[in-house]
């Protein structure tokens, strides 16, 4: 964890953990478990420019059947754990997602697949809308602006076109009037998201105009790894990015950091206190430990949570998670 200061090219930062303990909050520790929120591989069929587990078409990394089974067991074990949150790369492409989901309904939980909207019209995909919509499970699907020019320059030509046909489709299979469906929304840029009910408004006034629906935007603040950290860098806004964030520190986000609650799983079964340090490899609080290890889920109440400095990106404005902003304000 990150006790001593970060610095960042010539701009000197406070730690995190300095931040939170001069906010009066302690040192960061894990709450409660309630969800488990499992990578199940890095392939996807976009390689986005914000994405902060660099997922791509020629990656390869996937969770196999033996790690699947091992979920669902920890699942049936831990009647805390409410909810079974799959993220990626694209879940859908991976060969055990829907034993996943088929697993985990069966066992009563809630399952949420982060999903990119385009990946439903890839090969070998047909009928996943209709499974998911038969699996009653909630889609939280990427769409980060709600114009073409800015969704394709940060995802792909013709991304915002196969998006809204996707959109349709959930729609026409009853997401969004009763099956839950909710968008992500990211800034575009080195910025912070504006405020999450004001831009909501505007998503549903600009996509109601085009026949879509969704329940809910989330505003999530991207983080300064990985791929967005080198388009950081090229654009020469590193240093006054984390500035930022830092500038924009809130300390009544701190309670509410989805870290306390989730339990993050890699493809190869590692876990983690968030996905953001999954992506960086920083094991669950400061120690290498896997699923097949893990022995109660109870244990890992008030274990420390291993921080860095891209800790500041959930902190920052309104706060941001993978249920979106963390505090009733607007971001900057």
């Amino acid at each position: 964890m990150d006790g001593q200061q970060v610095t960042l090219g010539s701009v000197p930062l406070p730690s995190f953990e300095t931040s939170i303990a001069a906010a009066g909050h302690g040192p960061l520790l894990r709450g409660r478990t309630t969800t488990l929120q499992v990578n199940v591989g890095l392939r996807c069929d976009l390689a986005c420019h914000h994405c902060h587990v660099e997922a791509g078409p020629k990656r390869r990394e996937a969770l196999d059947e033996k790690l699947a089974a091992r979920v669902l067991e920890v699942l049936a074990s831990s009647p805390e754990l409410g909810t079974l949150d799959l993220t990626g790369g694209a879940p859908e492409l991976n060969p055990h997602f829907r034993a996943l989901v088929r697993g985990a309904r069966a066992l009563g939980r809630r399952v949420i697949d982060r999903c990119n909207l385009t990946v439903l019209f890839e090969a070998g995909q047909q009928g996943t809308a209709e499974f998911l919509a038969r699996e009653g499970v909630e889609v939280v699907a990427s769409l980060p602006c709600y114009t073409a020019e800015n969704v394709d320059a940060q995802r792909g030509k013709r991304v915002y076109e196969r998006s809204l046909e996707g959109l349709r489709w959930l729609n026409a299979l009853g997401y969004g009037a009763g099956l839950r469906l909710d968008l992500v929304y990211n800034p575009l840029g080195a910025s912070l998201p504006p405020p999450e009910k004001q831009l909501e408004a505007d998503y549903r006034r600009e996509l109601g105009a085009l026949g879509v629906r969704f329940d809910r935007l989330l505003t999530l603040t991207n983080m300064p790894i990985k791929r967005f950290a080198r388009e950081l860098a090229r654009r020469g806004e590193s240093e006054a990015y984390l500035s930022l964030l830092v500038n924009h520190f809130n300390p009544a986000t701190v309670d509410v950091l989805m870290c306390r609650s989730t339990l993050s799983v890699a493809y190869d079964g590692q876990l983690y206190d968030c996905d953001f340090n999954q992506a960086l490899e920083l094991p669950l609080g400061g120690r290498r430990t896997s699923l097949f290890e893990l022995e109660t889920v109870e244990a890992l109440e008030n274990r420390p949570i291993a921080t860095a400095a891209h800790c500041f990106g959930c902190t920052a404005g309104a706060g941001s998670s993978c249920g979106g902003a963390l505090a009733g304000i607007g971001g900057a």
